[in-house]
């Protein structure tokens, strides 16, 4: 078995490409949305934006874009089936995609009145978003396209103005119990470090 990775893999319509895994993740976020509370789901997904930079607006919106080329270049690219990639791929998504379940569940659990701190978000102020990446980077290891990993890497950077956005957001909401867990825990695992935060101008 070998490990195969292009930079530009050949793009074709094909019943074994990437597209079964993205299904996958499709369709395990659309089960949790449908079996969840509204409330809930509407505060997975609802993000005031009223607030926002026009430079974090910019980067947001670019950072979509690059996440839906993302997409549309796992769907036209064949599995690399019977490689070693193809097997690491799939068992890192499936790490991803459990840990993105445990992140929603945990979010779900959380009160209302209290940021989520237990279980994933005990390693991760937005584990979500690393469960995300994570699942993305499996597909594109499946698939054996750097050009996707590349995308995929460039739209996280960019969409991190959402993820800083939403911490703001939180601090407004939350007070000084979010202060307090963003002082303990970084942004992503080892990335994106724990914050200090006295004021709202301190930044993030």
């Amino acid at each position: 078995m070998s490990f195969e990775m292009e930079i530009f893999p050949v793009l074709e319509l094909g019943l074994y490409n990437g597209w079964i895994l993205f299904l996958i993740l499709a369709i395990t976020e659309g089960l949790m949305f449908l079996l969840f509370p509204r409330e809930v789901v509407s505060r997975l997904t609802s993000f005031d934006r009223s607030k926002w930079s026009r430079g974090q607006r910019i980067s947001f919106a670019a950072g979509k874009t690059f996440s839906l080329i993302c997409i549309i270049l796992i769907v036209l690219t064949p599995l690399k089936l019977g490689t070693l990639g193809c097997g690491i791929g799939v068992v890192v998504f499936v790490f991803g995609l459990a840990g993105l379940i445990a992140s929603v569940i945990t979010f779900r659990k959380a009160p209302s009145d209290r940021p989520a701190t237990t279980g994933p978000y005990r390693y991760s102020r937005h584990p979500q978003q690393v469960s995300l990446f994570t699942i993305f980077t499996g597909i594109s290891i499946a698939i054996g396209s750097w050009i996707a990993f590349l995308v995929l890497l460039l739209s996280r950077i960019l969409n991190s103005a959402g993820d800083k956005a939403e911490e703001q957001e939180c601090l407004e909401y939350y007070g000084e119990s979010y202060q307090e867990y963003m002082e303990q825990v970084p942004r992503y695992l080892l990335f994106g470090g724990r914050i200090k935060m006295t004021t709202d101008e301190d930044g993030l």
